[in-house]
């Protein structure tokens, strides 16, 4: 069944979000407060709206992909009164959980339904479609757009109620950051052992190494041809968003209690990384901090 989108946040997720929304027959009216974000997404086929309210006045579906969560609360806020009767609204943003809570508090007691429903597999995922998405809200409201989703995304998964598709986020995001320090670590170790990029990446790549950081998101130029390290590390998935992920894991952990020892590390590290100026660089080429290159070495 194809809809009308109202899409606000066009970005370097976004934009190719709503682009294979068009590619799936779906009419989107979007909305980014950044020109050459709205310019894109002119080119793709969005219909350019000229405020958040106007994007959403007609939309049966509303999708929020916005930086943080009080910018979600904010414009969730702004829109709220202007959703159609009926509407879905529908946020895959990585916020807190309690931010994401808030949001669906907002349209509490009205007729117009609410799911969170973040996406993990960064820029590469949302321009071919592959994302995979966590959703959070009614199973019944999940089965309505669970379709509507797979225009955007290869895996669609429902996590529970409200809230619940941030928290798998965030839990992911922590394996994923920790991952990639581990699998960067492993190629420093070959290196100083003599070992080729090629061979530790074969071993390792179809052994009880094997993970995603390794084979999609290898941090070492050659292995992997789609890898950013075979574009100086352009992003993909930037270390400032990579440590804002870890941020929020670690918050949920003070804030429930859990022991996160290797995600508390794994953020300090991040967080090193970002401050000696690499935080629009893509998260694996944190390799170069473990290696001493900023030290000269």
């Amino acid at each position: 069944m194809k809809s009308a989108i109202g899409f606000i946040g066009l970005g370097n997720m976004g934009g190719p979000m709503a682009a294979n929304l068009i590619k799936a027959g779906h009419k989107v009216t979007g909305f980014d407060l950044a020109p050459a974000s709205l310019e894109a997404a002119k080119a793709s086929g969005v219909t350019i709206a000229a405020s958040a309210i106007d994007a959403v006045a007609n939309a049966d579906i509303v999708l929020t992909m916005l930086p943080n969560g009080k910018l979600v609360l904010d414009v969730w806020e702004e829109i709220a009164p202007h959703v159609k009767t009926g509407a879905f609204v529908i946020d895959s943003s990585t916020i807190d959980v309690d931010s994401a809570r808030k949001a669906h508090a907002i349209f509490a007691g009205t007729d117009k339904i609410t799911l969170d429903a973040p996406v993990s597999g960064g820029t590469m995922g949302a321009e071919a479609a592959t994302l995979t998405f966590m959703v959070g809200g009614p199973a019944a409201a999940f089965a309505h757009v669970e379709s509507f989703l797979q225009a955007m995304g290869k895996r669609i998964v429902h996590c529970g109620d409200a809230g619940a598709g941030q928290a798998a986020k965030i839990c992911n995001n922590m394996i994923l950051g920790i991952s990639m320090i581990g699998v960067a670590e492993a190629f420093v170790l070959g290196e100083k052992l003599g070992l080729s990029h090629e061979s530790l990446y074969n071993v390792a790549s179809t052994s009880s190494g094997q993970c995603w950081a390794l084979t999609t998101n290898c941090p070492v130029p050659g292995p992997v041809a789609n890898s950013p390290a075979n574009r100086d590390y352009k992003p993909g998935f930037m270390t400032s968003l990579m440590l804002k992920d870890m941020k929020l894991s670690q918050a949920a952990a003070l804030s429930s209690g859990a022991s996160t020892p290797l995600g508390a590390e794994a953020t300090q590290l991040f967080d090193l990384f970002e401050k000696l100026g690499h935080g629009n660089e893509d998260f694996s080429a944190i390799i170069r901090f473990l290696r001493g290159d900023h030290l000269g070495k």
